[in-house]
């Protein structure tokens, strides 16, 4: 029984040890001519490989991040499960920047960051206090509320939105589209922690931000594909969006003349939200596996199918009713 690592050397290092003290029994390997094809029992990747069906054994594909949407149209081999790594390390990164993210606009911060460049002593008013400003999140699943217990300290006034019903304690919880379109009237900051999949390809667009207050801002750490960047720098230009945090982009690294990098509202991150940690991302996949050994499901198990989008699409069905 063997583990197939495909990522890189560094963290696969430590995986390899994790694995000789907790599963001495399952082999791993680096590198696909390290093991025979029948005895691979799971892999881990960042991409889809494009020869899953030369192993005939295999049970799990890992993928190292907590987004799967680079396997959407990738086609699993009968009975192998999709699982994405549902990590503490990256639940707690993903909250701390959501939470710097929030605090930067909400004290102003992008404006500063512009005033500083033109050498300008100016500041902003009025300071809006936390529990008058209202901060919002799409996507109430493990990252959303961890982002939204961070942020619980600070006092400001919190909702969150999902397809289904949740209740959080303190959360003001929405759902379905009319409950979508009730929170984006009353949210300044906006932060969208979505996956990206059918429903939400293009979700950030000219309807969604007309439906935020004027002045509302934004907080993009889900998907590069879920912007509209021209309804976004047009939203900017006309002041219907005060500022923007941007962590995801579409294409990815962003080109040097794009000219998102040049706006005076906008503050860009290279997708560091999250960056899976190798000791505790080791520790999370050896439970899992050893659930799939004792005939459990894994957390963080994924349908392929949901992946599938048209990327004509530049807004989701629930949006187009606002």
């Amino acid at each position: 029984m063997a583990f197939l690592f495909l990522c890189d050397a560094v963290r696969g290092a430590v995986f390899a040890e994790t694995f000789s003290k907790l599963l001495p029994d399952v082999s791993f390997a680096m590198a696909a001519d390290e093991v025979a094809p029948e005895d691979v029992r799971f892999i881990m990747t960042w991409n889809p490989p494009p020869d899953l069906h030369r192993y005939p054994n295999l049970r799990a594909v890992f993928c190292i991040g907590a987004g799967v949407d680079q396997f959407a149209g990738s086609v699993m081999p009968p009975g192998v499960k999709l699982v994405r790594m549902v990590d503490d390390g990256i639940t707690r990164m993903v909250a701390e920047y959501v939470a710097m993210a929030v605090l930067a606009l909400h004290r102003n911060l992008h404006h500063y960051i512009d005033h500083q460049r033109r050498h300008h002593w100016m500041a902003v008013t009025p300071q809006v206090q936390a529990a008058a400003r209202r901060v919002s999140i799409m996507g109430t699943g493990v990252l959303g509320q961890a982002a939204l217990d961070k942020l619980k300290v600070f006092g400001f006034d919190l909702s969150g939105w999902n397809r289904s019903q949740h209740s959080i304690e303190g959360v003001s919880c929405y759902n379905g589209a009319d409950g979508l379109r009730e929170m984006l009237y009353r949210t300044d900051i906006l932060v969208c922690l979505l996956p990206l999949n059918a429903g939400t390809a293009g979700i950030l667009n000219g309807d969604l931000f007309a439906a935020l207050p004027g002045g509302a801002s934004l907080v993009h750490a889900g998907r590069g594909r879920q912007l509209d960047v021209d309804a976004l720098m047009s939203s900017l230009d006309t002041g219907r969006l005060s500022g923007a945090f941007l962590d995801v982009t579409d294409p990815e690294p962003l080109p040097a003349d794009h000219r998102l990098w040049k706006h005076p509202r906008v503050v860009i991150t290279p997708h560091v939200a999250a960056i899976t940690q190798a000791d505790s991302a080791a520790l999370t996949t050896v439970n899992n596996i050893k659930r799939l050994i004792s005939g459990r499901d894994p957390i963080g198990i994924v349908d392929p199918s949901a992946l599938s989008w048209d990327g004509s699409r530049t807004a989701a069905e629930h949006i187009k009713a606002i």
